[in-house]
């Protein structure tokens, strides 16, 4: 496989799931302009590389190892979580934490609005 085909694969599983650059910079701990370098062809360092495909769900050689249904949901239950904890925290603090039905409601409507509702353009934001 050449650089340019890895590229092409890379950039097709990028736009479907919706990530944009910044995001995958943040999720992938690469900078902005070294994955700009690299969606242009350019030369990266192979541990870039590894560190792209891993947020996207691909192996080294960009062949899916999580599906994007299964990553997506794996991410919303990710900021799910998130942002239930910080609800529950700050209940706790006031003494008036929620009962474990309640929060796990809390995290399955989170997470559907991660995937189906008007949260879904936050889905990769960090």
């Amino acid at each position: 496989m050449t650089r340019s085909q890895l590229v092409q694969k890379i950039k097709k599983r990028k736009e479907q799931i919706g990530i944009t650059i910044e995001n995958l910079s943040t999720l992938s701990n690469v900078g902005v302009r070294t994955l700009n370098r690299f969606f242009a062809g350019d030369d990266v360092k192979l541990s870039t590389v590894e560190k792209i495909t891993n947020v996207l769900g691909l192996d080294f050689a960009g062949n899916e190892i999580v599906d994007t249904k299964t990553l997506k949901q794996k991410r919303a239950k990710e900021k799910a979580l998130y942002i239930i904890s910080l609800v529950q925290d700050t209940s706790s603090l006031e003494k008036q934490g929620l009962e474990q039905e309640v929060l796990d409601t809390f995290i399955k409507e989170a997470k559907k609005e991660f995937l189906e509702g008007g949260y879904q353009k936050n889905l990769w934001a960090s």
